[in-house]
């Protein structure tokens, strides 16, 4: 007999049962003084926080999905990648080392590569952002009851606010002068950083995020709660990929306006060379 799968609100529950473990682990250890910190052979840092929080994830996931798979940032992938549990323990580790509290646990569950539940857990900041395919998006913050969410209606560029993430990735893509050529062209433009800025684009209060270098467990879960809240997430060219190594989410509205705005900044790179 085949064995059943489990339905979303299950997944999702699951999901939230996860973040609850997360955050018990992280928060005990954020700002501690015996935080222990090291380098990864890509020169990125990870503490011990990271690890505890990940090893927490995967034993609560492999005694209730064994069958599924998982990805996750610390040890990698194991399991089916049909269904796949996307892990990011710590998304901001440069921030949480440091004591700042822009940083969050992403767990997110993808079914055949599409990310069709998300939850982004920041207890430091009091916010927990979570969606799942067809059951909308939402926020609970500072014990609050959860409200569910909707993406700006800006419809105009010139309206618009950016959040860009890091001058030094737009630079180390390439992208420099299309990044330039973007900010010229809306309201208003700063870079709130890893996870805040889907969370403020999924509210409404910001209207596009765009970066580079990002892997599938920086953004899975930012996948479905941007497009639950109403707007629209691709990579940088367009494409509706995890893999792309770039993330482009907007209210929706604009997203055509941006990569025509990211388009021209490459035509005009290029008559100037």
């Amino acid at each position: 007999m085949t064995t059943p799968l489990p339905s979303l609100s299950d997944d999702l529950a699951l999901a939230q049962r996860l973040a609850d473990a997360a955050d018990a682990i992280s928060l005990a250890r954020f700002r501690s003084t015996t935080l222990e910190i090291s380098t990864k052979p890509d020169a990125t840092h990870v503490t011990d926080a990271d690890l505890a929080v990940e090893r927490a994830l995967r034993e609560i996931l492999a005694a209730e999905r064994p069958a599924d798979g998982i990805l996750g940032e610390e040890y990698g992938t194991a399991g089916s990648v049909q269904r796949q549990w996307i892990l990011d323990p710590i998304d901001g580790t440069a921030n949480f080392l440091r004591g700042v509290p822009n940083w969050a646990t992403l767990i997110s569950l993808a079914v055949d590569g599409t990310p069709v539940v998300g939850v982004a857990s920041a207890p430091a900041f009091g916010k927990r952002w979570w969606a799942a395919e067809g059951m909308g998006a939402w926020l609970a913050e500072d014990g609050k009851e959860a409200r569910t969410l909707h993406v700006s209606g800006v419809k105009s560029l010139a309206d618009a606010s950016l959040s860009f993430q890091s001058i030094a990735q737009w630079d180390s893509a390439g992208y420099l002068d299309q990044l330039i050529h973007l900010t010229r062209a809306v309201w208003r433009d700063r870079a709130y950083g890893d996870m805040w800025s889907y969370g403020l684009l999924a509210e409404g209060l910001i209207d596009i995020v765009a970066e580079f270098d990002v892997k599938e467990y920086d953004i899975a879960p930012f996948v479905v709660l941007v497009r639950e809240a109403g707007g629209r997430f691709t990579a940088i060219d367009g494409t509706d990929t995890l893999a792309g190594r770039s993330s482009l989410a907007t209210n929706g509205l604009l997203h055509g306006q941006v990569l025509d705005a990211l388009t021209h900044g490459e035509t005009t790179r290029r008559k100037a060379l």
